[in-house]
C-alpha cells in the first residue's frame, strides 16, 4: 500500500535535477512568482475581509511550491484537496464547537487523518484547519479562501514552467 503513495514522493517522471540549487539570480527568479502572487492575494484578502490569519498557510504552500514544484506534496491535486478539506473541517468544527482548543484540536487531528487516508499530504493544510477552527468567521471567508487557493495552485504550473525555462536557458548558453 505504501508503494502507491504519491504525495510523499517526487512526481513520476519528474526531472529532479532541474531543481538543484541555482545561483542567486536563478533562486530569486524562481521565488518571484510565489512571492508576488501571495502579496497580491494578501492585498485582495485585505480589501474583502479582516481575517488575515485564515490565509497565512497559503504563504507556506507558496514557499513549498517554490522549493520543489515537482514533489507530490505540491501537486495541484494534493494542494487543493488538502487545503480545502482542512478549511472545511476547521470551519465545521468552528460552527459546532466555537473557536477554541477543542475545535482546533479536532480540526487538526481530522485534517491529518484525512490527508493520510486520501494520500494528500500538504503540511501547511494543518495550519489551515487550525486557522479556520479558531476563528472562521462566516462562509464568505471559506469562499474567499477557495479563490485564493486557486491562485496559489496556479503557482505549481508557473514554477514548473520557470524551472523548464531556467533549465533550457542554462543548457543553451
Amino acid at each position: 500500500m505504501n508503494q502507491k503513495r504519491s504525495s510523499l514522493k517526487p512526481l513520476e517522471g519528474a526531472n529532479r535535477t532541474l531543481r538543484r540549487r541555482l545561483n542567486w539570480k536563478g533562486e530569486i527568479a524562481l521565488a518571484t512568482a510565489p512571492t508576488v502572487t501571495i502579496l497580491l492575494v494578501m492585498g485582495f484578502v485585505e480589501a474583502l475581509t479582516q481575517q488575515r490569519l485564515l490565509f497565512a498557510s497559503l504563504a507556506s504552500s507558496a514557499f513549498l511550491i517554490y522549493l520543489d514544484p515537482q514533489h507530490g506534496t505540491n501537486a495541484i491535486r494534493t494542494l487543493i484537496l488538502a487545503q480545502m478539506m482542512a478549511a472545511g473541517i476547521g470551519f465545521t468544527t468552528y460552527l459546532i464547537f466555537g473557536g477554541g482548543y477543542i475545535s482546533g484540536g479536532l480540526a487538526m487531528v481530522s485534517a491529518i487523518f484525512l490527508m493520510i487516508f486520501l494520500d494528500a499530504m500538504h503540511p501547511p493544510a494543518v495550519a489551515t484547519s487550525l486557522s479556520f477552527a479558531l476563528k472562521a468567521g462566516n462562509v464568505s471567508n471559506l469562499v474567499l479562501f477557495a479563490w485564493a487557493l486557486g491562485i496559489t495552485a496556479i503557482l505549481v504550473g508557473l514554477e514548473r514552467y520557470a524551472l523548464w525555462l531556467l533549465a533550457h536557458s542554462t543548457s543553451d548558453g
